[in-house]
């Protein structure tokens, strides 16, 4: 498919995605595009109705700053002669951090050609000391640039190794760090350092079942410096530390991640972390890929070698939801 089927068009506040064609049960998720301090993302999903998603892409700065939005979204039909506008109702002073946030479901049939027009009235972030939310675009300006500039700093007391007074022992390297940044972030940390354990005495912690990149991805999250990219290709190693460390919004980052990307090569290991690691929304979908949309069948070889090594309990739950299914025809 050519790369413009991705593209948003953007202005300071608006933004515009043409759709030439949207199959049917088919999802499209676009490329990032910047808005205020941001990058978002639309996609949408024709199953009976077209669902329509805004969110901001995952980062330190939506971790930390998730945008307040107030916007008006509609849907052009674009067929000759017939051109039709479709308009929510409209959000106002609304966060916005994950896929689920915002999503509007278009009743009425689209065929052919059609655009998302999104129009931001108003960006806002909350205030550090319990205030008003504070808009990006009037006096809350320098408050969120003085935000991004301490993260900009954290980050590079990191990557330059500044007083660094702790050492991080991966599986095949290590890594410097600092006590104070990683007991902000995790009360296991925090414990670690307050009480006379090993870390404490030895200025070091060791974390041999994480590879030296999937450690340096998991520092850089906490640091506030990560990319998205290197955050999907360690997903599965962070929400491990997420959950072995007690770091709930590294933990929930992952979750709603790994939702969006399942399919027949991954769905019986994300069902299997989803019950390890307690993530009840990534368990139902993986069980609704697997039963309602029939692709159990799909993956005879693997589902048996699933049965011979999976948990009792979660392979009882897979059949107890195809007993369900059948019970249905």
């Amino acid at each position: 498919m050519n790369a413009s089927a991705y593209r948003v068009e953007t202005t300071s506040r608006l933004a515009q995605w043409r759709i030439e064609n949207l199959a049917s049960c088919t999802y499209r998720k676009s490329d990032p595009f910047k808005i205020g301090l941001w990058n978002w993302h639309l996609s949408v999903e024709r199953n009976r109705a077209l669902y329509v998603k805004l969110y901001p892409e995952i980062s330190n700065l939506t971790k930390y700053n998730p945008p307040i939005a107030s916007f008006v979204i509609r849907v052009v039909t674009c067929s000759v002669g017939d051109r039709k506008a479709f308009t929510h109702p409209g959000i106002t002073d609304k966060q916005i951090r994950s896929t689920d946030d915002f999503v509007w479901a278009v009743e009425v049939p689209l065929i052919g050609k059609f655009i998302i027009d999104v129009e931001f009235l108003d960006l806002k972030t909350a205030s550090p000391d319990g205030a008003e939310p504070c808009s990006i675009w009037s006096e809350g300006l320098t408050q969120i640039r003085s935000h991004a500039t301490a993260l900009t700093s954290l980050g590079r007391m990191l990557t330059e190794s500044i007083h660094t007074d702790i050492t991080i022992n991966a599986s095949d390297g290590s890594i410097g760090a600092h006590r104070a940044v990683l007991a902000a972030q995790s009360p296991v940390f925090r414990s670690m350092f307050s009480h006379n354990l090993k870390e404490k005495e030895m200025s070091a912690i060791d974390i041999p079942d994480m590879s030296i990149e999937a450690c340096q991805a998991f520092l850089n999250y906490i640091y506030g410096s990560i990319q998205h990219g290197e955050f999907l290709i360690h997903r599965l190693a962070l929400l491990r530390a997420a959950d072995k460390y007690d770091i709930s919004d590294l933990k929930e980052a992952c979750h709603e991640s790994l939702m969006e990307d399942i399919d027949a090569k991954n769905v019986l290991e994300r069902l299997q972390n989803a019950s390890l690691y307690q993530l009840p929304k990534l368990k139902t979908s993986c069980m609704r890929y697997l039963v309602k949309f029939g692709k159990i069948f799909d993956i005879r070889p693997e589902f048996n070698v699933f049965l011979q090594c999976a948990d009792r309990e979660l392979i009882a739950e897979v059949f107890h939801e195809i007993l369900n299914a059948w019970k249905g025809f």
